[in-house]
């Protein structure tokens, strides 16, 4: 039976990062997004609280906890800056619990284990200039010589491109299944950033998520062992769809924290602002927008805390956890207007939060699916249209993965 309610565990190390960030971060975020500068500094901080691979387990390097707990972390570190739960969402979501169910023993060694640990910072290669949404439009190939596959091709619109020492990279094996946009012509692969041929930048051009790393990277003829392919060749749109769901995930839940920071921030501004000789809380247009973010906070964290129970249980859960990734980022988007509608011509100064937040809310309503993708991925499944069909992986159930 689902049940919802926080254990001693879960309340402490929601605690525990809500601590960190208020302390270590939020007085400087400010300056780091007027900035466009990313703090490296935050990485270490991050694997020292054990949140860098906080639902691996102790096996490999990780923290053990579970799906939940990633949950309440990502919803914690956004409702500070959106640039903390991306960290969360490419390295821990897209790709160390993609190695942890995709990846064989020796790449999770080799692997997985020092990026659960935080010594090495991982992140997740789909996206180029010509395909976001449509997977099926990457142009990036990988032909087989000898004991290595050599990639070639751009991958942009990749958070932490300049930072991250692993990526997960996907490329087409098979040319013929290229021309018909067969999927199964994509394989997935674990490049290293000192490969021979790979080279990064930033993106400057940005409006929102400022004190986050975001760019491209570049594959010129890499060689890469034939060891590194992650599961079979072929299978690398599954891996992809795989990654997506556990990323969503993230951003579901850190979405919700943003929805929590937008209230709370209007609910202060609300008590403290004047207007027409009382305070504007008592306005009931500022009521209707402060209520109506905590009505879609509340809802919000229900449909990623759904999400995060099927994930614990082992259940197949792309259907809940696309609703709960649409829902929350476009709620927070709503969220974040209506928090700078509260705070007036100060909502549009950065010398209050909200105008952070209104930028930040933007990126998540099209990444990793668009509000669009997933409003036709939700019709699909009333209608009939699409089935979620079992794959040769499924996320491991928390319990069986801790062996409790």
């Amino acid at each position: 039976m689902m049940s919802l309610d926080l254990t001693d565990e879960h309340r402490l190390l929601e605690q525990t990062v809500r601590d960190w960030a208020a302390r270590e971060v939020a007085p400087r975020i400010r300056d780091l997004d007027r900035a466009h500068t990313f703090d490296r500094g935050i990485l270490p901080q991050m694997a020292d609280l054990g949140l860098l691979g906080i639902s691996v387990p102790a096996a490999y390097g990780g923290a053990g906890m579970d799906y939940i707990s990633l949950g309440l972390a990502s919803e914690e570190l956004e409702y500070c800056d959106t640039s903390l739960r991306v960290i969360m969402s490419v390295h821990a979501g897209l790709n160390c619990l993609t190695l942890l169910t995709w990846g064989t023993e020796d790449q999770k060694q080799r692997y997985l284990v020092p990026q659960a640990q935080g010594r090495k910072i991982a992140t997740y290669g789909l996206t180029e200039p010509s395909a976001g949404s449509d997977v099926r439009g990457i142009q990036t190939t990988a032909v087989k010589k000898g004991s290595h596959w050599v990639l070639t091709g751009e991958k942009q619109w990749i958070s932490l491109a300049d930072v991250a020492d692993n990526f997960l990279v996907f490329a087409w094996t098979d040319q013929e299944k290229k021309k018909k946009r067969d999927p199964g012509g994509i394989s997935a692969f674990i490049v290293e950033r000192a490969f021979k041929g790979f080279s990064s930048g930033s993106m400057t051009h940005k409006w929102g998520i400022l004190a986050g790393n975001t760019g491209f990277f570049k594959m010129d003829e890499v060689e890469v062992p034939a060891e590194n392919l992650v599961g079979r060749e072929g299978e690398g749109f599954k891996i992809a769809m795989f990654a997506l769901d556990q990323g969503r995930y993230t951003v579901a839940a850190g979405a919700t924290g943003l929805i929590r920071a937008c209230r709370d921030a209007s609910v202060k501004y609300a008590k403290e602002r004047k207007t027409f000789g009382v305070a504007i809380g008592e306005h009931q247009l500022v009521k209707e927008m402060i209520a109506g973010m905590e009505s879609d906070y509340q809802a919000a964290r229900l449909l990623w805390m759904r999400s995060g129970w099927m994930k614990n249980a082992g259940q197949r859960n792309t259907r809940e956890t696309g609703l709960a990734k649409w829902f929350s980022t476009v709620a927070s988007e709503r969220a974040a207007g209506d928090a700078v509608q509260v705070h007036g011509a100060n909502g549009y100064s950065d010398e209050y939060p909200v105008g952070r937040f209104y930028r930040n809310c933007k990126g998540a309503v099209i990444y990793e699916g668009t509000r669009e993708i997933h409003k036709v991925m939700q019709a699909d499944y009333l209608l009939g249209y699409r089935q979620d069909k079992p794959t040769r992986c499924e996320l491991p159930p928390y319990q069986s993965v801790q062996g409790r």
